[in-house]
């Protein structure tokens, strides 16, 4: 048979090319191979909640020719578990990967090389999640053929410590009573003298000050519930004269008038009283400063200026009476007015006992202040008492904000929020300023899910003693540790201590566990997540029987609790 060369040579090269043509179609023209679970890495690893989010990210790594040149693959994270006999799921965001000739805007993975992809998985946290697995879903666009491919599991469990954050702990701001049981009344009264002379005179003692003081000393004296605390006398000279006749002259005005208040007691029967104290001061500078800065004397800055420049009192008076043109009207005006004793008296008003008080509402609350039905409520405290006191106070005094607002913390702890919610409503309506208010709204804000309102009506509410826990609490919920660190400062309770768990800071948790005045159940069972921390089994195991004794449906939470899966929990 004779065949021509050179058509030989052609269908030599023709096969030659299709060969090659083969080879570098087949990343094309093949189905996307199945994804595997070794691919694939989850971090964290259980994953763990963060403020009331479960974030994560699925890192892959494909192989070598494993990924189709022109395969789209959209991958899926879902989070899967059983909640009683229902399965549940929750998904995140798809994510694409893509061969090197396709079109979009996903991942590209060489087909010749493999690649890295990775899958960003957020979802909000639900109970249950505890004991879950993560699982990837891949749906497969090849050339307007769609297919799915075999899900593969990528990660497992929820760590949901975050979680114990809690607002319903956090103690509702409470507007506090002006209650007194002792009340200070000063009162006070000048006797006054002429120049270079110390006697008192009638004249002084009969004014309408000093006549009411003595009124009302003769009143203290027989009044059971009030005490004369203090007597006081100051005496003074004017700064005129040398400096040893003025001090002389001060002191025998002292004596004089020590001795006629006295006389004045005894007169009129009054025996009991407190410390009687007297003293004199020879020149009464600071007196004439005063009065000059508050006269309208046409010099009187340039007397003010000599005042400030000279401190030896003889070189002040010398050059004041230097002053020629104003020193008449000094001695006509100010100084005067310098001499002088101060008779002053304090005397203590003794209110109601806490026995009378609360005996007093019982029988007829009617009686009653404001403030001391309001002092009643912090007598006790049962909390079922004191809401019983603020809203019988609500009805006696509907327009004071504070009996809504302290009747609302109550209904607050009880668990009563949306009655609560009514209470401090009403509270902001009678005083929109009401600081405490406007935070305990922003509890129950905090409480529903309503993050951004907290924030505002908590951040009103700075410089109240409750706002640093409330504060910490959101952070806690938006899962930023660290600034719920720097809100709840010194603070000693259950919230305090689960920052500091997060920060990792186990010392300062097991310091502000310890300190909790009145541990609960989460006090416990944050004392328990601290020991599994810190593997210490007892610490573990004493402070969850604890807790579960406390508040048995922890029980249940203890169990699925990844914080103790090292932990044989049958026994509790």
């Amino acid at each position: 048979m004779i065949i021509n060369q050179t058509t030989m040579t052609y269908r030599l090269s023709y096969a030659a090319l299709a060969a090659v043509v083969a080879v570098g179609l087949a990343g094309c023209s093949k189905k996307q191979g199945a994804f595997q679970s070794s691919f694939f890495s989850t971090v964290p690893t259980p994953i763990e909640t963060v403020g009331e989010n479960v974030p994560a990210t699925v890192n892959g790594s494909l192989p070598q020719k494993f990924m189709v040149k022109n395969a789209k693959v959209t991958a899926t994270p879902v989070l899967c578990w059983t909640e009683g006999s229902s399965e549940m799921s929750a998904a995140g965001q798809p994510v694409i990967f893509q061969g090197e000739d396709v079109r979009a805007n996903g991942q590209v993975v060489s087909y010749k090389e493999g690649g890295h992809v990775n899958v960003p998985f957020n979802v909000a946290y639900q109970p249950g999640m505890e004991k879950s697995e993560l699982f990837l879903d891949f749906n497969v666009d090849q050339n307007g053929k769609m297919y799915e491919l075999p899900r593969v599991k990528v990660g497992y469990g929820v760590v949901a410590t975050s979680t114990l954050a809690s607002a319903a702990t956090v103690k509702p701001a409470v507007a506090p009573d002006n209650f007194q049981k002792i009340i200070a009344e000063k009162y006070s009264a000048d006797i006054h003298f002429l120049i270079n002379q110390a006697n008192v005179r009638s004249s002084q003692t009969s004014k309408a000050d000093y006549v009411d003081l003595n009124k009302r000393l003769m009143e203290a004296s027989k009044a059971s519930n009030q005490q004369i605390a203090s007597l006081t006398v100051n005496s003074y000279a004017s700064p005129e004269g040398s400096y040893e006749f003025n001090e002389q002259l001060a002191q025998k005005r002292e004596k004089n008038t020590t001795a006629y208040l006295e006389n004045q007691l005894k007169k009129d029967k009054i025996t009991e009283f407190g410390e009687l104290t007297s003293s004199f001061t020879p020149e009464d500078w600071e007196g004439f400063q005063q009065l000059v800065e508050n006269s309208n004397i046409q010099d009187k800055d340039l007397i003010l200026s000599v005042l400030k420049m000279y401190k030896d009192p003889v070189q002040r008076e010398q050059e004041i009476r230097n002053l020629s043109s104003v020193f008449n009207e000094l001695a006509d005006q100010i100084l005067p007015q310098l001499r002088y004793s101060r008779v002053m008296a304090t005397i203590n008003v003794i209110g109601k006992s806490d026995r009378e008080l609360v005996e007093l509402f019982g029988t007829d609350p009617g009686k009653l202040t404001a403030d001391e039905m309001l002092y009643v409520a912090t007598l006790t405290d049962d909390n079922a008492k004191k809401m019983g006191i603020y809203k019988k106070s609500t009805e006696f005094f509907p327009n004071d904000y504070r009996t809504f607002n302290n009747l609302g913390m109550t209904q607050y702890v009880a668990g009563d929020y949306k009655v609560a919610q009514s209470s401090f409503q009403k509270a902001l309506a009678l005083n929109p300023q009401s600081k405490e208010a406007e935070m305990n709204m922003g509890l129950v804000a905090l409480l529903e899910g309503r993050y951004s309102n907290a924030n505002a009506m908590i951040g009103q509410a700075s410089g109240l003693p409750e706002a640093a826990d409330a504060l910490g609490v959101y952070y806690l919920t938006q899962g930023e540790t660290s600034k719920a660190l720097n809100a709840f400062g010194s603070a000693k309770t259950n919230n305090a201590a689960l920052a500091q768990i997060l920060a990792k800071d186990y010392s300062a948790a097991r310091t502000t566990l310890s300190s909790i005045p009145n541990p609960d159940a989460t006090t416990y069972y944050l004392t328990a997540v601290l020991g599994a921390r810190q593997k210490n089994e007892n610490m573990v195991m004493s402070n969850l029987r604890q807790a579960v004794r406390l508040d048995p449906s922890l029980l249940g939470r203890a169990k699925n609790d990844l914080e103790f899966a090292s932990y044989n929990l049958s026994y509790l």
